[in-house]
């Protein structure tokens, strides 16, 4: 599977996760979201960024428990509980933000 940005085809996984997590870039993101029939809101966004800046420290994408406790230390409680981030991502935060972010799937997603 590959993804084309910019004139430029990206690889992905079966599964559409990036093979090459360097080659994101928000159109990227951008397409990935509406194939997963999402529209992307400075809330998405949010979600995103974070995620990307969880992976650059630390190396791993979070599970979704993991996710949501980052979160609500960064953000309250508001924005770090189950609720709000499947009203983002439905298909489940942790796999569907990490696609849209560039980053591997999940340790424990299934």
């Amino acid at each position: 599977m590959a993804y084309t940005s910019n004139g430029a085809a990206i690889e992905a996984d079966e599964e559409g996760y990036l093979t090459d997590i360097n080659q994101w870039n928000e159109d990227l993101a951008g397409q990935i979201a509406k194939d997963e029939g999402i529209t992307m809101t400075p809330e998405h966004w949010e979600v995103v960024n974070f995620l990307r800046e969880y992976y650059s420290e630390y190396q791993i994408a979070p599970a979704v428990r993991v996710l949501t406790k980052a979160i609500a230390k960064k953000m309250g409680p508001d924005k770090g509980n189950n609720k709000y981030l499947y009203e983002l991502f439905p298909y489940g935060p942790g796999k569907q933000a990490c696609k849209i972010a560039g980053l591997p799937k999940p340790t424990g997603c299934v």
